[in-house]
């Protein structure tokens, strides 16, 4: 495994991150296919024997229950100094006022809860899921820093959003003395590029680390264009996100894949990290394969014109994810 400092900081995390969207209790509002906990503890045992240290989850993902069976697994597995634990809020926990969003009152309820799931005393990442146009947020960095400063997590970072809302939001704290967030979760691989244009030079720019998400699109760029999955079936977000014009691109993973004789996962990873602004790409696993794919991948180096093949066919889309 290779590691990097998330950002500027001084936070050393793996190349690969672990999602844990991927398990869950679809009894409790969870996708239905997702992992029940004895599937999800044997690729947490697996991630971190190979040298993952980072596993991002949320308080959303099933209902909070992503979180407790990833908080099971790592006591019973690591030692909780060695692991980089991830975690975000905003999406809606609880029906009626102050159930969802990035006010002071449901940053402080959240993190509390979801320290309670994960059976710890602190989180190493606390992100907001989105951007809350509801709140001031002046008040949303003004409680973050507070829950740094408890000492209920060390960093905090962000995820989907305009740049321009990124920039603000960092303005904001640095005018205050607040804590500044160190990490961008983002949309971002060779099927969806718009981060390009304006965050992905801004997280560069201001030494803000990058872990994206849904680097393999949806397992889009795993597979031919018109086969069909059971997540795929019931993805109603995903089903939004791509368009038959990046079919090519899929084509061209699926070339460079067959000439290296890996697989097109491995190929899809490869690209990612081999973007300069990227530091751990968040993978998601629901089979053992999955995760030997994306380990593999770190030591995979692709050509200048590997590189330059497989993004030549990029079609612009619009923008994404941001809710």
């Amino acid at each position: 495994m290779r590691y990097a400092k998330l950002g500027s900081t001084g936070l050393e995390v793996s190349a690969i991150t672990l999602g844990c969207m991927s398990w869950g209790d679809p009894s409790r509002g969870g996708h239905p296919w997702v992992l029940d906990e004895d599937a999800a503890r044997t690729i947490i045992k697996d991630a971190l024997e190979a040298g993952v240290n980072v596993l991002d989850t949320a308080n959303v993902y099933s209902a909070g229950s992503s979180e407790e069976i990833t908080g099971r697994a790592l006591r019973d597995f690591a030692d909780r100094e060695d692991v980089v634990l991830a975690t975000k809020v905003f999406n809606r926990m609880r029906p009626g006022p102050n159930g969802a969003g990035l006010s002071r009152k449901a940053i402080l309820q959240e993190i509390d809860a979801s320290l309670a799931r994960l059976g710890t005393d602190y989180v190493d990442l606390y992100q907001i899921h989105r951007w809350d146009p509801t709140t001031p947020i002046e008040e949303t960095m003004e409680a973050l820093h507070d829950v740094v400063k408890s000492g209920k997590a060390r960093y905090i970072g962000a995820s989907s959003m305009y740049a321009w809302q990124f920039a603000k939001a960092q303005h904001v704290a640095e005018a205050h003395g607040w804590t500044r967030f160190v990490s961008m979760q983002n949309h971002y691989n060779l099927l969806y590029r718009e981060e390009e244009r304006e965050m992905l030079p801004l997280c560069a720019d201001q030494g803000v680390g990058v872990i994206p998400w849904s680097p393999l699109a949806r397992g889009r760029l795993t597979r031919d264009w018109d086969t069909e999955t059971a997540r795929a079936e019931t993805d109603e977000f995903g089903s939004r996100l791509y368009r038959d014009e990046d079919r090519a691109t899929v084509e061209k993973v699926a070339a460079v894949a067959e000439r290296r004789g890996v697989s097109r996962a491995q190929v899809a990873l490869a690209w990612l990290m081999a973007q300069p602004v990227v530091t751990s790409p968040i993978v998601g696993v629901t089979k053992p394969g999955h995760l030997s794919d994306a380990v593999a991948a770190v030591d995979l180096e692709l050509s200048e014109d590997e590189l330059a093949e497989l993004g030549a066919d990029y079609a612009p889309h619009p923008v994404a994810g941001h809710s």
